[in-house]
């Protein structure tokens, strides 16, 4: 059993400051624009600003798109769209410029950072500064044998967690989170069905990179029996990531717990973000409040995850192409919602009545006010 009990973190994780949410809401009141008008870029300029703890809210000025990277043993079963251990193409597209989320970070101009939590490839492939931060090469297939053992659950969730301080200590404001998997969606779907309760079918969904008939009964299959695996640890978030999680999706977790903590707001992309976050909720019930779904996938799990945590999704473009992509696509309204909340104008106070001659009045030789 680990050491390390992500219960700890509900002490640590306050919610949003209420007060400041009072504070911009009636700001809000005082726009020239009335209220409503914006939709809910009026709601994100809020939450947003009870994030900060600032009225009016500051402008997001250091976005952040991180990526954390793995292989998942499960994908040798045939249930991905991509050969088993080839995320490291993924990464490499990313690092080269020439993939979705990497197109649009450098028309956006916001910085990637990719964090290899388990790729199964030779280190030598990617630089330095990627791979550093490996917990092991790949991980188990969940079906029949563990993710990761417990000692690598928790220094992979303790990844994660320094990764969000070196973040949060370096001034990015805002996280957009991402993944870059082979296998990932597998193990996302077994972790929301299992804390969902749900059977395997109405969780599991054809990937990012699309998956025949086929290839989903397998997976379907795959989800079932790491399910009977993954129920009897729903006690504790870490033998439950090292069951049928991995090391990236361990890291995830422990970054998006430690980002609230560090009251650093984050936007969740797919269908593995929600799965980790689902697992953060399960260990602090307040951390949800700190992120934004970005896009809904499609994934029927995201959206299982989703509304078992009461996340609304900003978009709903049918991007399935995860890397972050759809995540980053929302930014853009979230950085809207911060300058209309921080730069409209409040509506004039009303001047105060003439008392004379806009009364309407005459004057009499006696003093006494007369009308015409």
């Amino acid at each position: 059993m680990s050491s390390l009990s992500l219960d700890d973190f509900s002490d640590l994780i306050e919610r949003p400051d209420s007060g400041t949410r009072r504070d911009a809401e009636d700001r809000r009141e005082r726009l020239v624009v009335a209220p409503g008008a914006l939709g809910r870029l009026d709601e994100l300029g809020e939450w947003l600003s009870a994030a900060q703890g600032s009225v009016p809210v500051r402008a997001v000025e250091r976005p952040r798109v991180v990526l954390f990277a793995g292989d998942h043993g499960v994908a040798a079963l045939d249930v991905s769209g991509r050969p088993a251990g080839s995320a490291h193409v993924l990464v490499r597209a990313v690092l080269d410029g020439a993939s979705p989320v990497a197109v649009l970070a450098r028309r956006a101009g916001v910085s990637v950072r990719v964090v290899d939590a388990g790729l199964d490839c030779d280190p030598a492939l990617l630089p330095e500064e990627v791979v550093r931060h490996r917990v092991r090469r790949g991980s188990g297939r969940i079906d029949v044998e563990d993710a990761l053992t417990a000692d690598e659950a928790e220094r992979a969730v303790r990844l994660g967690m320094a990764i969000a301080d070196e973040e949060a200590d370096s001034g990015t404001d805002l996280v957009v989170l991402g993944d870059l998997s082979v296998g990932g969606t597998t193990a996302a779907a077994t972790l929301i069905a299992a804390l969902c309760g749900t059977d395997a079918s109405v969780v599991t969904g054809r990937g990012g990179a699309g998956i025949d008939d086929l290839a989903w009964m397998r997976k379907c299959a795959a989800v079932r029996d790491a399910l009977r695996r993954a129920r009897p640890v729903l006690g504790d978030q870490v033998e439950l990531l090292a069951a049928v999680g991995g090391a990236d999706l361990a890291a995830m977790t422990g970054f998006l717990l430690q980002s609230a903590v560090r009251r650093m707001p984050v936007i969740l992309d797919g269908v593995v973000s929600a799965a980790c976050a689902l697992v953060g909720q399960r260990a602090a019930f307040r951390a949800p409040d700190w992120w934004l779904a970005g896009q809904l996938s499609g994934e029927p799990a995201q959206a299982k995850a989703l509304d078992r945590m009461a996340l609304n999704p900003l978009l709903d473009q049918g991007v399935t192409v995860g890397e972050g992509s759809g995540a980053l696509l929302a930014l853009p309204l979230v950085q809207a919602a911060a300058a209309l909340a921080a730069e409209l104008p409040e509506r004039p106070e009303p001047e105060a009545a003439e008392v004379a001659g806009d009364a309407g009045g005459v004057a009499g030789s006696d003093g006494v006010t007369t009308t015409e």
